[in-house]
């Protein structure tokens, strides 16, 4: 399902705002479905299910859906973009160049970096300096587009912002200027920064194979390392000392509060593939069963019962077999499970609905029964039966004792008579193992 979503979110036209919505849309609910299973399956069965392997996917999505936030409003501001709107520009790409340098922190990590295409951790490292030097473009690009006295008190509150705590060591001290020497001395400095680094994106596109021969991918590199090369060339001036240092950070940060859409499977009812299987805890590999065999039992009308006594519910379990009745001769054995009746399942019924079928199936019953061969199953539990059941011969159901039918054993035989069948019982007339001269501990007859 995540998968799906991802694809669904990667074929939308994302030069529409329809699009970029509907892609928005698609990464988070294939974020939320990583997430869930995150979540909620602990014991991975495969590295692609492993909890780092998880924390990633989930991360990459939510980037993926801010970098289509990010190109929305790109779009939509494309026709006025005056100084306000490039520095809102500005702390978005600084936001999603914040969310890919953390999936690279995560995709880099030694659980999660060996079982993804490299052609991945490189990707994510070309958009994470790519939107890095969009977020210093646009600061650049506000910041020269008006003189210092048509600034607004509250673009400068942004600026004041948006640069920070600068390290007076390697970066310019100005983060807000104070007259337009200053101010075309940061524009130019922020320029010069996002020429840096779109060609150091351009660098780590160059160096992966895979990502070389995506044509798309290099030709937006190259458009915005154009774009900025331009801008920085019809802003250079007289040189200037200070223009060796680097601007002030852009901070990130975001008008946009993504929240992750995990699967809703209340929303369509559907049947569970493996219920038709019978409970986990009875019908699992970890026990043995004989193929299951029918049995049907054919009786005058009005005459003696069946033979059979059951216990227990879902499934339901033969607790008795009385003998030379119809169930002895028809093959029913004590510990059975009965599976179904008629044409219907009856792996899940409760022992209430189990006899019932069988008084409502008259004097003639179909049942399909399958036979555990683990060793356990066949063991006297200690301290006896709890509770009572019927062996009388004619009822066709015994009274259960009210107690769900145990994972591992089943009530061996009624303590008035002996278990008839057993098929770890040792062969009559068999001599000890230690005079035959070889070790047997059980003969399967």
């Amino acid at each position: 399902m995540g998968a799906v979503y991802t694809q669904i979110g990667a074929k939308q036209d994302r030069l529409t705002p329809k699009g970029l919505d509907s892609a928005v849309d698609s990464f988070l609910r294939a974020a939320g479905t990583f997430q869930y299973i995150h979540e909620n399956f602990t014991n991975a069965p495969s590295m692609d299910l492993g909890p780092d392997m998880l924390d990633m996917l989930s991360q990459l999505m939510l980037a993926q859906a801010r970098e289509c936030l990010f190109e929305k409003l790109e779009l939509q501001s494309r026709e006025r973009r005056d100084v306000d709107v490039c520095l809102d520009l500005a702390q978005e790409a600084a936001q999603v160049a914040d969310v890919y340098s953390k999936v690279h922190g995560l995709i880099s990590s030694a659980p999660v970096k060996d079982y993804v295409p490299y052609s991945w951790v490189s990707l994510v490292l070309v958009k994470q300096e790519h939107y890095s030097a969009l977020a210093h473009y646009h600061v650049a690009v506000g910041i020269l587009s008006r003189e210092l006295k048509q600034l607004s008190e509250r673009t400068k509150d942004v600026l004041l912002y948006l640069h920070g705590n600068s390290d007076p060591k390697t970066q310019l001290e100005i983060r807000v200027p104070q007259d337009d020497g200053e101010r075309k001395l940061l524009g130019r400095a922020h320029l010069r920064e996002a020429l840096l680094r779109h060609e150091e994106s351009q660098r780590v596109h160059r160096m992966c194979r895979e990502l070389k021969g995506k044509a798309a991918l290099a030709g937006v590199l190259k458009k915005s390392h154009s774009r900025a090369l331009e801008a920085y060339t019809s802003a250079e001036e007289e040189d200037d000392f200070r223009e060796l240092l680097d601007p002030p950070h852009v901070l990130a940060s975001t008008k946009f509060q993504l929240s992750l859409t995990p699967p809703d499977f209340s929303q369509f009812r559907v049947e569970d593939l493996f219920r038709s299987l019978g409970p986990v805890a009875i019908f699992s590999a970890k026990h043995h069963w004989t193929a299951p065999r029918s049995v049907q039992l054919q009786r005058l009308g009005g005459g003696e019962g069946f033979g059979f006594s059951v216990r227990g519910d879902g499934p339901v379990i033969v607790a008795g077999v009385d003998q030379g009745s119809l169930a002895d001769f028809g093959g029913m054995k004590e510990g059975d499970f009965i599976v179904a009746i008629g044409d219907k399942d009856v792996k899940w019924s409760p022992h209430e609905d189990v006899v019932n079928l069988i008084k409502d199936a008259g004097d003639t019953l179909s049942l399909k029964l399958v036979t555990p061969m683990d060793r356990n199953y066949l063991k006297q539990p200690k301290g006896g039966l709890k509770g009572s059941v019927s062996t009388s011969s004619s009822s066709s159901s015994g009274v259960s004792s009210g107690q769900p039918s145990p994972a591992g054993s089943v009530t061996s035989h009624h303590q008035h008579k002996k278990l008839t069948w057993n098929p770890f019982r040792r062969v009559s007339g068999q001599r000890d193992s230690k005079e035959q001269g070889y070790d047997t501990n059980v003969i399967l007859r």
